[in-house]
């Protein structure tokens, strides 16, 4: 019998490991990465366990399996470690929909015109743009930050017009909508949401709030990523589950809760919505970085000012976070 070819991923994991105990590095993985990554990490979650994860690390080194805005978040709430990002092209398209410079006008306007108002922030966006905010917000955390901005200030929502919309309802404040919104819940088709629906009738249909109010109108539950699992982990016998959000959340939904059934809620040009920013990160980049030290994540002039709104936003509890306006 032929001799069995070596297992190629197998072996970059293996050097991961190697050169991690090597260096010192603790490797986080967002859900949305690859079921190898997110397998191979120390920590995985969404933006806002993330980010608060990555306050408690010990290790000199954080590898950051995300995108940029992810790992920028991690070095300003550490400004001591060293941040690696494999790949530093990993954008988000909701960080393109806001350039600071615009936003800065825009708030401007919003001045002169008498506007009194915070600015609320998605942690999708640029260090730039999060030192122009007031908060920053994770759909783990955005309810709870919405209640909190004084009755007095309107908000500005930035950039997610879906997360802002569905905020609106669920708290019943009245927003100023940026528009802007993330290219893999933007197409979610709503027809093929109905079809699969009409075809599996016992499944529950779970939704990302980036998701446009004509998929999210179709959700039996809708909740970030960490509420996803939660929700989830409350049914015991096996079901069937439809979800719109990155398709390798499933990863970890299976590998959490393997006695159910999950499938994805096809896009209205292909059968997967899979975050090509997400995809840029792959084992070999995690080697080759953790074994040349960088891409490394250097501090920026605007990260002093961003990072006092994240770390008012997503590590203070509400009960001692100081309001810093800078939107009136």
């Amino acid at each position: 019998m032929p001799a069995t070819l070596p297992n190629v991923l197998d072996d970059v994991a293996a050097e991961i490991l190697e050169l991690k105990k090597k260096v010192g590095a603790t490797i986080l993985a967002h859900y949305y990465q690859n079921g190898e990554i997110q397998e191979l990490a120390d920590i995985t979650g969404d933006s806002l366990k993330l980010a608060r994860e990555a306050t408690k690390v010990d290790s000199p080194v954080i590898v950051f399996c995300g995108v940029l805005f992810m790992a920028e978040t991690a070095k300003m709430l550490n400004p001591a470690k060293k941040v690696l990002l494999p790949d530093l092209q990993a954008g988000c398209s909701l960080v393109d929909s806001a350039p600071p410079d615009k936003l800065a006008r825009y708030q401007e306007m919003l001045r002169e015109n008498g506007r009194k108002f915070q600015t609320v922030t998605y942690i999708n966006s640029s260090a730039k743009v999060k030192a122009l905010s007031d908060w920053i917000v994770t759909s783990g955390n955005a309810e709870e930050i919405v209640r909190r901005v004084p009755d007095e200030y309107e908000i500005l929502f930035v950039p997610d017009k879906h997360l802002g919309r569905y905020l609106q309802d669920v708290t019943g404040r009245k927003m100023i909508l940026w528009d802007g919104s993330c290219m893999v819940h933007e197409i979610f088709s709503v027809q093929d949401l109905l079809k699969l629906k009409k075809q599996r009738p016992e499944a529950v249909t779970i939704a990302h709030p980036e998701c446009p109010q004509n998929v999210l109108e179709h959700a039996d539950y809708v909740g970030g990523t960490e509420a996803m699992i939660r929700h989830v982990g409350q049914f015991a016998e096996p079901m069937t589950f439809l979800v719109a959000t990155e398709p390798n959340m499933m990863w970890q939904l299976q590998s959490r809760f393997p006695q159910h059934t999950y499938l994805p809620v096809p896009g209205v040009t292909c059968s997967c919505n899979n975050c090509p920013h997400m995809a840029l990160n792959t084992l070999e980049k995690i080697r080759d970085c953790l074994r040349d030290g960088q891409p490394e994540i250097v501090w920026q002039p605007e990260f002093d000012r961003a990072k006092d709104v994240l770390a008012k936003s997503l590590l203070n509890p509400p009960t001692t976070a100081p309001v810093l306006p800078v939107g009136d």
